[in-house]
């Protein structure tokens, strides 16, 4: 880290600064040691976390979604919950629910149990299965970061991540997610298959009698400190124009008509805020304090592929992940 660096930000945060890369840079060992193979997703995982959002692990299975989840909670310190979602899932299995007690003097009393939601990271395995009802429940305390029961208030830890994850193959019996609630989505990261190399370490490393298991690299204090820093850090005005030309040319009503033309609904302001966030979070975890162009380059896609959709005129003629390229293309 260069004197130019911090010349920029006050002392204060830059010596936040410098215990935040010193947390991040142990955690991407950590989480290295565990997962193989999948560098970039792991650091889209690492960036929705540190921008304080949640994420949507889309693949098909066996790719280790359930390992990254289940290993940044260990790394990252915190205390992690997983829910496998079926279509005859509840809300209250997820939310929590009030029980009629009596007492010893035959008083009665209903007493709040809580569901699998109060952890600091939930994997919502196989979001897709639940019935709209029960994705809807979850999806508006993501977004709230509290419950209501009977008319009473319960608040969520802090942090609180959420971590679903969704199969791209199997559409049967399932009820995809409604355009608002994909929206509640920091990123959207595809996981796919490991190259070669690291999927014969896969073979080495985790069929033998020892396996590496995950080591703690920071708590959750100093995870939110971390995250507290993301939003502090200074983006150049290039990059805030950057994303506002790449949101804005995204929607079917602006930008260059030769990708207006192919858009049925685009990216509303959200998009434009979860790239800002995530861009500085990207910045931090590779060794920087402030975002370039190329976060916003290679963020692009997870940030708005779920945040748009083809016409129906376009369906044969091109693609979402071919309309990003083409708007990343104009950057810079």
């Amino acid at each position: 880290m260069t004197s130019s660096n911090i010349a920029p930000i006050e002392t204060a945060v830059a010596e936040s600064a410098e215990r935040a890369l010193d947390h991040i840079g142990r955690a991407r060992a950590a989480i290295g040691a565990v997962i193989f193979g999948q560098e970039e997703v792991v650091e889209q995982a690492l960036v929705t976390i540190l921008a304080g959002g949640h994420g949507l692990l889309v693949g098909v299975p066996g790719l280790a979604k359930t390992k990254l989840v289940e290993t940044l909670g260990k790394t990252l310190g915190l205390a992690e919950q997983r829910v496998q979602f079926t279509p005859d899932l509840l809300p209250a299995d997820i939310i929590g629910s009030e029980v009629l007690e009596e007492g010893a003097d035959r008083s009665r009393s209903f007493r709040f149990i809580k569901g699998p939601i109060f952890a600091q990271l939930l994997m919502a395995d196989e979001i897709n299965r639940a019935s709209p009802r029960t994705q809807s429940a979850l999806l508006q305390a993501m977004q709230e970061h509290h419950v209501s029961v009977a008319g009473k208030r319960y608040d969520l830890p802090k942090p609180f991540h959420v971590l679903a994850t969704q199969n791209p193959l199997e559409q049967e019996g399932t009820y995809p997610l409604p355009e608002a609630q994909l929206d509640r989505f920091l990123l959207q990261i595809d996981v796919r298959y490991p190259d070669r190399d690291s999927e014969r370490r896969v073979l080495l490393e985790t069929t033998g009698e020892k396996s590496v298991e995950a080591t703690q690299a920071l708590d959750a204090e100093e995870l939110m400190a971390t995250q507290r820093l993301v939003r502090r850090l200074p983006v150049g005005d290039k990059v805030v124009d950057a994303i506002l030309d790449l949101v804005r040319s995204a929607r079917p009503d602006e930008g260059a008509p030769e990708i207006a033309k192919h858009v049925a609904w685009g990216p509303g302001p959200r998009a434009a805020q979860a790239l800002m966030l995530a861009t500085r979070a990207r910045a931090l975890a590779t060794g920087r304090l402030a975002p370039s162009l190329d976060d916003v380059a290679a963020l692009a896609a997870p940030v708005l592929r779920h945040r748009m959709a083809l016409n129906f005129a376009a369906r044969r003629e091109t693609s979402i992940p071919d309309l990003i390229d083409k708007l990343v293309s104009r950057i810079g």
